[in-house]
């Protein structure tokens, strides 16, 4: 056991790559993984319900568009997929999330379309059509909140943000406190415990 969450900054657990296979919108996806990581065995099943229930952006999107917390990248693959004219933004502040991220991007041809950071590493000012996340609940709700402070008002004016998040994890508190925020919220799914939410200005 070590004391590394997926939210550890530099993972010190074991690599040991494994591959990772599901299927989005009739595409399947192989995308290599590894310990360390969020999810590192299987497509996380609230990242399923999200990509399964959420609405994928269209061909004529242009972006950017943000994955916040990537993992190892399946949301950023569906998304450069999904929207070949955008460019993805995929964000996390763990190192080996986003050397993962950037190599299976390239290995779904959308490595020029990509962009892997650290949230610090984000262009102050840049703002986004879609936010795309599966939010680090076991942060703390204190650590959430100011997940989801920091990021949703970097929305372009008309973008929409895309979260899910467990019943038992607190969806149904989060989407009460976004709205306190002043967000517009809206249930937009809820399939296996699992709330996706629309949330806009």
């Amino acid at each position: 056991m070590t004391g590394d969450h997926y939210f550890t900054a530099e993972p010190t657990a074991t690599a040991r790559p494994r591959e990772v296979e599901f299927t989005v919108a009739g595409r399947e996806y192989t995308l290599t993984s590894a310990g360390g990581v969020f999810s590192a065995d299987r497509l996380d099943p609230g990242t399923a319900v999200l990509l399964r229930k959420a609405e994928l952006p269209g061909r004529d999107v242009s972006g950017p568009l943000l994955d916040l917390g990537c993992g190892f990248g399946p949301i950023t693959c569906v998304l450069a997929d999904s929207a070949p004219a955008a460019t993805v933004w995929a964000v996390d502040v763990n190192q080996r999330a986003r050397e993962l991220t950037a190599a299976n991007a390239a290995r779904v041809g959308a490595a020029g379309r990509v962009r892997v950071a650290a949230p610090d590493d984000v262009p102050d000012g840049l703002t986004f059509a879609q936010i795309w996340s599966n939010p680090p609940i076991r942060i703390g709700k204190e650590g959430l909140h100011e997940l989801l402070s920091r990021w949703l008002p970097r929305l372009a004016p008309d973008g929409v943000a895309w979260l899910v998040i467990a019943r038992h994890l607190g969806g149904d508190s989060v989407h009460r406190w976004l709205a306190e925020q002043g967000w517009r919220v809206e249930r937009h799914a809820s399939q296996k415990g699992f709330r996706v939410l629309r949330v806009n200005r």
